[in-house]
């Protein structure tokens, strides 16, 4: 099955629809709220755009989307799988990029996405050809081979996309997949984004703002824990300036 199949069922792995669903999301710590009532959906085949200040609750709620942590309210569901109740289902449709995500420093970026693809289900023909795609999409070549505690920032970054498309998954949730890149890099990624797209849903989180106006269609601004917009990249205005002005206005508070 190529990245361009998308002859699944919609009860099952895709089809057309939403594809992630957050319902009523709630993080409590103690008397702490990291996120409330945190609600959207994003449809196949979109690019949004998950804004917000530090602290704000972002990768609280992206790790609450991947099921790395368990929302204290609320639920998740992607491609119409209850990530409570069908959490292997649901998973399989899902490719997520940390920030910071750890890696295995003594191993190399092809034994470690060996690795990860066969503890995806990923084996003889079907795992060779996924590696030979995310080792070029990711342009990892010149690395393929180094431990990766000897690579830089940037190609550990690469690595970390690369595992999240291993297994074609239909959803990805990308946290600052752009962080430690070089321009060159930064332009590859965003056009592998773009890419991917259009026939796959991308919700992904970053603090540059132009990186939004480049390759997103849509939106989600969240600010102490609360959606405070959700609408299309000129609800935020034209220019990058007027883009600045307008997250500061919406994410400052009277008390700042």
């Amino acid at each position: 099955m190529s990245d361009n199949d998308n002859d699944k069922d919609s009860s099952g792995k895709s089809g057309s629809g939403t594809m992630v669903e957050a319902i009523g999301l709630s993080k409590f710590y103690g008397p702490f709220a990291a996120t409330q009532n945190v609600t959207f959906s994003v449809p196949r085949g979109q690019v949004a755009a998950f804004l917000g200040p530090n602290g704000a609750g972002k990768s609280t709620t992206m790790k609450m989307l991947t099921g790395y942590l368990a929302p204290s309210e609320g639920g998740v569901k992607i491609g119409g799988h209850d990530l409570a109740t069908d959490r292997i289902e649901a998973s399989k449709l899902i490719g997520y990029l940390p920030e910071n995500g750890p890696m295995y420093l003594e191993m190399t970026p092809k034994s470690v996405l060996r690795y990860f693809g066969q503890a995806r289900g990923l084996s003889g023909g079907r795992l060779t050809e996924r590696l030979d795609y995310v080792a070029e999409k990711c342009a990892l070549g010149s690395v393929w081979g180094k431990p990766i505690g000897k690579l830089s920032r940037g190609f550990r970054q690469r690595v970390g996309m690369a595992q999240a498309l291993l297994h074609d998954p239909d959803v990805l949730i990308l946290d600052e997949p752009t962080s430690g890149l070089d321009p060159n890099q930064v332009h590859h990624v965003r056009e592998l984004i773009t890419s991917l797209g259009k026939t796959k849903t991308i919700l992904l989180s970053t603090h540059i703002l132009r990186e939004v106006q480049a390759i997103c269609e849509r939106v989600l601004l969240i600010n102490d824990g609360r959606i405070v917009l959700d609408g299309s990249v000129d609800d935020l205005e034209g220019s990058q300036h007027d883009m600045e002005a307008r997250f500061r206005e919406l994410t400052t508070s009277d008390t700042n």
